[in-house]
């Protein structure tokens, strides 16, 4: 039986929304769908443990096939099934098995809830895009708001950043109280004591030199603006990169020359959502290709899918600046939070997780 959370299932729910719909409605930032610009679907393939299938759309029907075409079944077939889908998923919570939905999915050779992980891609389509008259097979990752908001970029110990503090001289006593601090918001009540006694956090490096080297890929002093993300979040009451990127902004750490009202900070945080959204992971080695080619499904509330494509580049990048935010991952698995000492200097290390919000 298979069992999966509520964004796990969101990936067969698109499969079969996609499929009844026939074409992919875009969205803006605001979450809205955009009416007049859709993508008129092709066929989709899935990786499936037997084989890649294909599931290509020819008037009413879906012709499934494999290495030979295995199943015709009317377009409204999904439709159907995809709301009986969309009814259980928001009836359920953790994680749960729907039998009638599995049923369905082993006579459609639909055998998994979910792309492997090593991927950005969940799911591949042929669309034609109307406008350049021209069909591509395009690969998108898929985020649902039915469950839990989705991570944009994972905690691990590859995102921490290494701050030295500046100014700080404290006793073994102060440096144990701050140490030892432990409510609900401990490393920003960590921060907090340590900028009371005068210290100020100045970017030193970053834990892993491979997330360090993805980062100088997409620009060369992207480690220091992400690192001023990073120092705003856990020092100001915000969370949200937009008002995040606006704080960074306004104090303008790297001294660019703001006299023409340049946008630089903006920019390049949205030049880096995009990358790591479509491509970058942390613990790899990037090469700057993007492997999401087609951009974002966005399976929203009401059973929505909203294809964010990165040829609306525009639009994608103000889907990720306007609808993501940091968090605080767990300090203990992730090993972060704790002043501590290398010859007479105090470093503190600092994690960087972003969700969508």
């Amino acid at each position: 039986m298979i069992t999966g959370n509520k964004g796990e299932w969101s990936e067969v729910y698109a499969l079969f929304k996609i499929l009844g719909d026939k074409k992919l409605f875009a969205g803006d930032a605001e979450l809205n769908k955009v009416e007049e610009l859709f993508y008129p679907i092709i066929k989709i393939i899935r990786n499936e443990s037997g084989g890649n299938y294909e599931y290509e759309l020819s008037g009413d029907l879906v012709i499934i096939s494999g290495d030979k075409e295995k199943l015709r079944i009317p377009v409204k077939t999904f439709s159907e099934q995809a709301a009986k889908l969309l009814a259980k998923i928001k009836g359920s919570s953790g994680a749960f098995s729907i039998p009638e939905t599995e049923a369905f999915m082993n006579s459609v050779y639909c055998s998994s809830l979910k792309a492997k992980s090593t991927t950005k891609t969940d799911i591949r389509i042929v669309i034609h895009d109307q406008r350049i008259n021209q069909t591509a097979k395009l690969g998108f990752s898929i985020k649902s708001k039915l469950g839990s908001d989705s991570t944009l970029l994972n905690a691990g110990k590859a995102t921490n950043f290494i701050f030295q503090i500046k100014d700080f001289n404290p006793s073994s006593i102060d440096l144990k109280r701050i140490n030892n601090i432990d409510s609900n918001s401990k490393i920003k009540d960590r921060v907090f004591e340590i900028a009371k006694l005068g210290g100020k956090l100045k970017y030193a490096d970053l834990d892993y030199g491979v997330f360090k080297n993805n980062l100088v890929l997409i620009d060369s002093l992207l480690p220091n603006i992400i690192a001023e993300l990073v120092i705003a979040f856990y020092t100001k009451n915000i969370s949200k990169i937009e008002d995040l990127s606006n704080e960074v902004n306004d104090k303008n750490p790297l001294k660019y020359d703001k006299q023409f009202s340049h946008l630089f900070y903006e920019y390049k945080i949205k030049r880096f959502l995009t990358d790591i959204a479509l491509g970058m992971m942390p613990s790899k080695v990037w090469n700057g290709v993007y492997d999401a080619t087609g951009g974002y499904l966005l399976v929203k509330e009401n059973g929505d899918v909203l294809c964010y494509h990165i040829y609306d580049r525009n639009n994608f990048e103000d889907y990720l600046y306007h609808n993501t935010r940091l968090e605080t991952a767990s300090s203990t698995r992730h090993e972060f939070g704790q002043i501590y000492q290398v010859d007479k200097n105090y470093f503190l290390k600092l994690n960087l997780q972003i969700r969508f919000s």
